[in-house]
């Protein structure tokens, strides 16, 4: 693999912002998308445990009806693709099972043999759950697919809005969620900023380098 030079590393995540208004003219080409759909199933996760679904919205009816249970923000109706990040509650010693029985299949070898491994999730699933932050802490993951798509985009050249300014609970009706053991956690829009988005050009506020980093 031949790596990207730090410069356009930087470049891509400079020209990236929170696009507040996109061109609903200009979709993304598939090619482009399926590549970002694949870094959405490469996102690392605790454990390997992936407790996401990930909901690609494209139906123009579907978004306008997100864009009201978004505050009637415009970016679900007008962009491109909308990717609703839904996270699985109350995960169990199945999703351990089902772990396992991926990895045995992809690489080899017996269950057997990743028994200890499937001791200490079993053994971290139960202890989260005991102190009553099991889904805080598989939501977190959530965000690791998040930055990792939008990372991914700004690097394709394709715009991204991070959105938690949702209804969850309307999103999950609107996507069959409602009633599975997933839950709506954000979105993102994906697509191309509008010719006259004003904020494409803002300069970007962050703290300087010395109150965020530090060297030990």
């Amino acid at each position: 693999m031949m790596p990207i030079s730090s410069d356009q590393l930087l470049s891509a995540l400079n020209w990236r912002y929170a696009t507040k208004k996109f061109d609903p003219a200009k979709k993304i080409p598939a090619a482009t998308w399926a590549a970002l759909e694949q870094s959405l199933i490469l996102a690392p996760s605790s454990f390997g445990l992936e407790p996401w679904k990930f909901v690609i919205v494209t139906d123009p009816a579907v978004k306008q009806k997100l864009s009201a249970a978004s505050w009637n923000q415009t970016q679900p109706a007008d962009c491109s693709h909308l990717v609703v990040f839904a996270f699985k509650k109350d995960l169990g010693p199945e999703a351990a099972d089902q772990l396992i029985a991926r990895t045995v299949a992809a690489r080899g070898g017996t269950a057997a043999a990743l028994d200890g491994y499937k001791g200490m999730i079993l053994q971290s699933l139960a202890g989260a759950k005991a102190g009553g932050y099991l889904d805080t802490w598989q939501s977190r993951q959530v965000y690791i697919a998040l930055g990792q798509f939008m990372t991914a985009a700004a690097l394709l050249g394709v715009d991204t809005c991070p959105m938690e300014g949702i209804a969850p609970a309307q999103y999950d009706e609107l996507l069959g969620l409602a009633g599975t053991p997933y839950t709506t956690l954000c979105a993102c829009a994906a697509g191309h900023r509008a010719a006259d988005d004003k904020y494409a050009a803002a300069t970007k506020v962050r703290l300087p380098a010395a109150e965020v980093i530090k060297r030990v």
